[in-house]
């Protein structure tokens, strides 16, 4: 199994694709949100700045590109070309390769996490009051990039591989802006706000914005995440059984 995750991040690292939408893109939003705004202007029902409260977003996006679009469709299209059915007559176990998908993914996202966080630093000149903020956002940004990375196994066994670019990019979206990693969730209507708090995504930005506060996370979005996890990866599990029985 540790040579399959070896084999899926080199792969993934020379994909240029993926270092341009995960790694790149990114940090570009940022600049392009956050590169005129005020460093001391508070946004209202946040106590952050846009440049502190859109790092944590951007950072959180580019994680979830890493490890939900790249992961979708990396899955669809080796099962469409029997990659997949190749490795089951080997001694990988079926949750071998479902683990190895989730960890080489979740490893992938941290390049978009470090380049955002260094944007952010050398042009808007974010710094905190304690140097362990920063370890702290990146390993909370880092481990909550893991229930995507078992979304995008779970669609990608959901999904054709003419359907799974499609389907994914409406997933992907959809989080992105009811989670509020494009604009504050604040700014929703009062009926969008109420269901905005149960998107994973809200919950996984909420970790790097209590963080950047100087406060622990709270008990309910890691336990909104948590669930997730366990809904995503479950699914990601039946979906492969299914298709193992399929074949």
């Amino acid at each position: 199994m540790n040579t399959l995750i070896k084999l899926e991040i080199q792969r993934t690292l020379r994909n240029k694709k993926f270092m341009f939408f995960s790694v790149l893109y990114p940090a570009g939003l940022y600049l392009l949100i956050a590169g005129g705004a005020s460093s001391t202007e508070v946004v209202e029902g946040t106590g952050l700045t846009v440049p502190l409260l859109m790092m944590v977003s951007m950072a959180s996006f580019g994680a979830l590109t890493a490890v939900l679009v790249g992961n979708s469709e990396r899955i669809a299209k080796e099962r469409e070309k029997g990659w997949v059915r190749q490795l089951r007559l080997t001694a990988l176990p079926g949750r071998g390769y479902v683990t190895a998908k989730v960890a080489s993914a979740a490893v992938v996202s941290l390049p978009s996490i470090l380049v955002v966080f260094g944007v952010a630093a050398l042009v808007k000149d974010v710094r905190f009051d304690a140097a362990w903020q920063w370890f702290a956002l990146t390993g909370a940004i880092w481990a909550g990039s893991i229930v995507f990375a078992a979304l995008g196994v779970a669609v990608g066994y959901l999904a054709t591989g003419d359907a799974v670019r499609p389907i994914t990019f409406i997933i992907y979206f959809g989080l992105s802006i009811l989670g509020g990693l494009w604009m504050p969730v604040n700014t929703f209507p009062a009926w969008l706000q109420d269901i905005a708090e149960w998107v994973p995504t809200h919950a996984y930005a909420a970790l790097g914005q209590a963080i950047e506060l100087g406060d622990a996370p709270d008990v309910k979005d890691v336990a909104v995440l948590v669930a997730y996890l366990v809904i995503f990866g479950g699914a990601a599990a039946w979906l492969y059984r299914k298709d193992t029985r399929k074949a």
